[in-house]
């Protein structure tokens, strides 16, 4: 059997995807790997990168699982529509794929999980970590879909997983996923595509893992507060 590393400080996993079609860069990617052993309270962040395949990329969290036994899982992915940092609150057990992946698979109306349930809620404080964000200038929002391609596709994956087991060391292992928004520079390919500076998202998901690691219950805000 392979060995199985210890890893004796907590380990906050932070994926990203890579890039998609025929952009040069994908901004989940460049915001994990700007967070890559970043530390907070302990816990050290690892950065993983994952295909923009259908079941490749979860293949892939697997093995990123295994390796790290992280205590808390943050996916990441691009929403080149939006413009703020966007905490996803659910994820469904729907693959339907409007263009192909960067395999070519374009699953249409099918289950990221068969037999599995129809969704599942994050278990990140969402709505403590924008409005933490947004405290530090940051913009976001808590968003109410992840779509239905790789993005959620990731996101189910990972919530059926630490549903279902105990991953890390200290127990229940606590995830979720953040949306991103393009970066300048991809943007710039694309006209009227909104965008954030690097070093804004870096400086928002440290913020918001800060508080995914002190916050266990969430706040409950509402008035127009956090939409």
């Amino acid at each position: 059997m392979p060995h199985q590393a210890v890893h004796t400080t907590p380990t906050v996993l932070v994926t990203g995807f890579e890039p998609f079609d025929q952009d040069p860069l994908n901004p989940s990617w460049e915001v994990a790997r700007a967070l890559d052993g970043w530390q907070h309270a302990g816990a050290t962040v690892r950065a993983v990168q994952l295909a923009c395949v259908f079941g490749e990329a979860i293949v892939q969290l697997d093995q990123a699982l295994q390796q790290w036994r992280p205590t808390l899982v943050i996916s990441l992915g691009l929403a080149g529509g939006r413009a703020e940092l966007t905490p996803e609150r659910v994820a469904i057990n729907v693959d339907d794929a409007r263009i192909p992946d960067n395999a070519g698979r374009q699953p249409v109306d099918a289950a990221v999980q068969a037999g599995g349930p129809a969704a599942y809620f994050s278990t990140l404080p969402i709505k403590a970590m924008v409005r933490d964000m947004r405290a530090q200038g940051v913009p976001a929002s808590v968003s109410n879909t992840a779509g239905t391609f790789v993005c959620n596709h990731i996101f189910y994956a990972l919530m059926h997983r630490l549903a279902g087991a105990k991953v890390g060391a200290g127990g229940a292992v606590r995830g979720g996923f953040i949306h991103v928004p393009a970066l300048p520079a991809l943007a710039a390919l694309h006209p009227g595509m909104p965008s954030m500076a690097l070093e804004t998202q870096v400086r928002g998901l440290q913020v918001a893992i800060q508080t995914a690691l002190a916050v266990h219950d969430d706040v409950r805000e509402t008035g127009g507060q956090l939409h």
